[in-house]
């Protein structure tokens, strides 16, 4: 008796232990890792450039392909664009799609958008199949734009 309770309690042990370990693992998708080299950018426009209200920003990708979103492509993903955002999103998570962060994952590389007049922060959030940030994320320097 005493050995099938022994064997009870080991029994728990790992079961127990089997939990703490999952509970222990990230939480969420798993992000793509970024290849060194990689980077993302904006060709236009440029950082303190003047433009009107409706604008053409363009984005730029070196070492990594432009793909559509869902596309399982290695070394492959699909731009978003950040508007006035202060901070990346969470990198566990999506990126949301929403008015600060717009998605391109058709595989866009141009994008005319609608500002109002004043200053703007843009910058670009390249994201894997599912929308994800890279592991690290793959982000363009961030610029100001002037809108008249």
């Amino acid at each position: 008796m005493r050995t099938i309770l022994m064997l009870v309690a080991a029994g728990f042990m790992s079961v127990g232990l089997a939990v703490a370990d999952d509970m222990a693992k990230p939480a969420g998708p798993s992000r793509a890792k970024a290849q060194p080299g990689v980077s993302v950018f904006i060709i236009s426009p440029k950082d303190g450039d003047t433009v009107g209200q409706d604008v053409l920003v363009q984005f730029g990708a070196k070492g990594i392909a432009v793909r559509p979103a869902g596309d399982p492509t290695p070394n492959t993903g699909h731009h978003h664009l950040l508007i006035d955002v202060a901070e990346l999103p969470p990198g566990d998570a999506p990126i949301p799609n929403d008015a600060t962060h717009k998605h391109y994952g058709k595989g866009q590389t141009e994008d005319t958008i609608h500002l109002t007049p004043g200053d703007h922060t843009l910058q670009l959030d390249f994201g894997d199949l599912a929308h994800m940030q890279f592991d690290p994320p793959l982000v363009s320097k961030k610029i100001t734009v002037h809108v008249k």
